[in-house]
């Protein structure tokens, strides 16, 4: 509560009613309507949730802004809300990307436009509701819930082989959730018969079910992350995706899975997590040097950006399993940071294609000589991509491999080779693109980007350089929380 508002409830529910009125108002020849009201839902549901980062008390490790109502008495299920240090950055950047999504698909998307703006809304709050939740029903029928819009985005919306992506990245996703369901119903079991989530990290679990219950938690959020080898959903999806599901898969519901393993996995599961430690890493670096390698052999510029994503998300696992404070912030700062980033370079492939109607890197050459104001943002963003110092993409991987200094200096050294394969895949990616002398005479009849499309630029640059030159407010927030944690998951060791 803040001043007696349930600001939670609210952040949750009110894109999800912007988002049923604009579904109930329906039919395209009320675009205008339907974009204006759109725009105005998603943008007050970011200003609503500012004063979650205002009235946060960041000397605390509490859960804030609580709200419990019962559900099901019956069965002990509560309607729980509240945030710590870990979900509200999470939250704050979910409400900040919709608008933008929004705003990116203004004059893109004709068809079917009420349907399309709805699902982003509702997906928005129904995302909000798994970062918040604290009773594990409430979690669970949040995080099914968030699989439906995206479903429904990439198979109404997508490339030519929509249905099939839409598919294969709802069943891996289903596939990791119903184990997980079967985890909260033991643990539900074990606390007899309480699913408050606050409640399972305090269970005295042994060694054997721990593993057990780490291993179904892992099925789940390692292909949201996704790590290697349940990564092969995501460059279909993000391939066949319009753009706004692009970068609403890359900015937010890659971060479901990281979030997962903060709330779930190493606070219930502390002495597995320890046990099976190093094999997370091992994973997580092969994700960081060989889904790097793969990326460079790309010819699509989308996908070349999805395999990106994943060696990037591979820092985050990373810096979970290291067990310190570097490991963990550099994790939650790189999952902030690479929303930022990954979402203005699928906003620059799609500023490309809504021109060309082409994302092959083969069929552009020279674009700087017609979109010069475009090149000098991709050029940030691409810099960013690779880890340049000075921008947020430097700060978050730079705090892993301190964190993996600390622990291996072989992990700290595979893992900065992704600096140097970052830097390859994305500027050769970048000088095929953009440099050189025009190719083709569709390159030369490009317009550069209007005003619509270097404001939403714009806004991501300042991020991207606001987080890189100064990450304190970031990990001002978060670094209570993040030391209450490892306290927690250090002293539980049996």
């Amino acid at each position: 509560m803040l001043f007696g508002f349930p600001i939670l409830s609210i952040v949750i529910w009110l894109p999800v009613i912007f988002g049923l009125f604009v579904l109930i108002i329906g039919n395209d020849h009320r675009l205008v309507l339907v974009r204006w009201i759109s725009l105005l839902g998603s943008t007050l549901s970011f200003i609503v949730a500012l004063p979650l980062y205002t009235g946060f008390d960041s000397t605390l490790s509490s859960m804030q802004f609580v709200e419990q109502h019962i559900w099901f008495e019956r069965f002990n299920v509560y309607y729980h809300l509240g945030i710590d240090g870990i979900s509200m950055p999470l939250i704050l950047l979910n409400c900040l990307i919709t608008p933008l999504v929004v705003v990116a698909g203004w004059e893109v998307i004709r068809n079917r436009t009420s349907q399309y703006f709805g699902a982003f809304l509702i997906m928005s709050g129904i995302v909000n509701g798994v970062f918040a939740s604290l009773d594990a029903v409430l979690f669970y029928t949040f995080w099914e819930a968030s699989l439906i819009p995206m479903f429904i985005i990439t198979g109404v919306w997508g490339g030519p082989n929509r249905v099939y992506a839409a598919i294969k990245f709802f069943l891996y996703t289903l596939l990791g959730s119903l184990l997980m369901l079967i985890a909260l119903l033991y643990l539900y079991h074990e606390s007899e018969g309480s699913f408050s989530i606050l409640s399972y990290h305090q269970l005295p679990l042994t060694m054997t079910p721990q593993i057990l219950i780490f291993l179904a938690f892992l099925l789940a959020f390692a292909v949201k992350v996704p790590m290697w080898p349940v990564h092969t959903w995501l460059p279909d999806a993000h391939v066949e995706a319009p753009t706004g599901g692009s970068v609403v898969l890359a900015a937010i519901l890659l971060k479901l899975g990281g979030y997962g393993f903060l709330r779930f996995s190493l606070p219930i599961a502390p002495d597995a997590s320890h046990y099976l430690a190093e094999w997370m890493i091992i994973l997580s670096l092969i994700a960081v040097v060989y889904i790097g390698l793969v990326a460079l052999i790309q010819q699509d510029m989308k996908k070349l950006i999805a395999y990106s994503s994943v060696s990037h998300m591979g820092f985050v696992t990373l810096g979970l399993f290291l067990f310190n404070g570097y490991g963990i912030e550099g994790a939650m700062v790189q999952m902030i940071s690479h929303g930022f980033i990954s979402g203005a370079m699928f906003l620059c492939v799609g500023v490309l294609y809504d021109r060309l109607h082409s994302r092959q890197i083969a069929d552009y050459g020279g674009v700087v000589n017609r979109m010069p104001i475009f090149a000098a943002f991709f050029m940030l963003f691409a810099m960013a991509n690779a880890g340049l110092p000075g921008t947020s993409g430097f700060v978050g991987e730079f705090m892993v491999i301190m964190g993996a200094v600390k622990i291996n200096f072989w992990y700290a050294f595979f893992a900065a080779i992704t600096l140097i394969l970052g830097a390859a895949y994305t500027l050769w990616m970048y000088k095929r693109v953009i440099l050189g002398e025009v190719s083709n005479k569709n390159v030369e009849q490009l317009q550069d980007i209007t005003l619509r499309e270097s404001f939403l630029l714009t806004l991501l640059a300042i991020a991207v350089l606001w987080f890189g030159l100064y990450p304190f407010p970031l990990t001002e927030v978060m670094h209570v929380t993040v030391d209450n944690l490892l306290e927690h998951v250090m002293n539980s060791k049996l």
